[in-house]
């Protein structure tokens, strides 16, 4: 399992061929707004309530599901991060340089995820 500071490699879907794709290393980056369900521009009051939402729904006491625990710590760190403000505007800064200094690069690190989810 890779963490998120060493590239992977990703894997080729049959529709995109090979050529960039093929060699392509991605570095991953935590969505932690996604993990919570919301929007950037959420509010502190919008991510503790989501926050306690997505808590209660994946706590490994409550949810006997196998991936519940990892979820569970996933929504953890969002909250560390996002609930902090020296830490969200940290990770906001480096969400926004990833968009602007590569954009191809993160489209392509997007839609390459995506493919290998439902690939």
């Amino acid at each position: 399992m890779a963490d998120n500071s060493t590239p992977v490699k990703a894997r080729v879907h049959p529709h995109l061929g090979g050529g960039l794709f093929s060699q392509m290393n991605v570095r991953r980056m935590k969505d932690h707004y996604a993990a919570l369900g919301l929007r950037s521009s959420a509010t502190l009051a919008d991510i503790k309530k989501a926050f306690r939402q997505q808590a209660a729904m994946h706590h490994p006491d409550r949810n006997s599901a196998p991936e519940a625990a990892a979820r569970f710590r996933t929504v953890q760190q969002a909250y560390e991060v996002l609930s902090d403000p020296a830490q969200r505007k940290a990770y906001d800064d480096n969400r926004q340089r990833n968009l602007l200094d590569s954009p191809l690069d993160t489209a392509r690190a997007i839609w390459l995820d995506y493919f290998n989810r439902i690939a």
